[in-house]
């Protein structure tokens, strides 16, 4: 196994705890709210607050989701098809999502980077928003880096199957 490979499976664990974590106050928040809500106490903010912990969830749970080939697929007619044919589609799909995602991660981060200038903050509690788009680009790199690494297992095993 590689350094990258160790590297990626390491920040993937982290993001997983941070999305275990996140859900886990995502679930408290929300009922202790609804609690406080009854007895005419609700907790101010607690909209924002959960809106940051599902944007953490969302890009805690993207790497560990697609190293683990958790991602829901329809693959009714690929299975039908040759190994190898298989193998050339998921090498295109695989390659277009990196394109996607790396453009997605290359623009929240440059939009991170606009909102840190202008200051701006959440309606309410008046958090920086930017640490929660930095978080968010920061696990869509992961993402990214994590498809790049599955696109080289593809071309590694395509090789094989071409010796064979």
């Amino acid at each position: 196994m590689s350094i990258i490979s160790k590297a990626l499976n390491k920040f993937s664990e982290l993001l997983k705890i941070i999305g275990a974590v996140a859900i886990t106050a995502m679930m408290v928040l929300t009922v202790v709210d609804v609690i406080g809500r009854f007895f005419k106490y609700p907790i101010f903010g607690s909209v924002e607050l959960i809106g940051f912990l599902a944007t953490i969830i969302v890009a805690a749970a993207l790497p560990y989701t697609y190293k683990v080939d958790g991602h829901v697929g329809v693959e009714i007619l690929v299975r039908l098809l040759s190994k190898k044919t298989q193998l050339i589609i998921d090498l295109f799909t695989r390659t277009f999502s990196l394109i996607l995602f790396s453009l997605v991660t290359w623009q929240m981060f440059l939009y991170a980077k606009d909102i840190h200038k202008t200051g701006e903050v959440s309606m309410n509690l008046e958090f920086p928003i930017y640490y929660i788009i930095y978080l968010l680009a920061f696990g869509l790199l992961i993402f990214s880096i994590t498809i790049l690494e599955t696109i080289f297992k593809d071309i590694k095993q395509l090789k094989e199957l071409k010796t064979k």
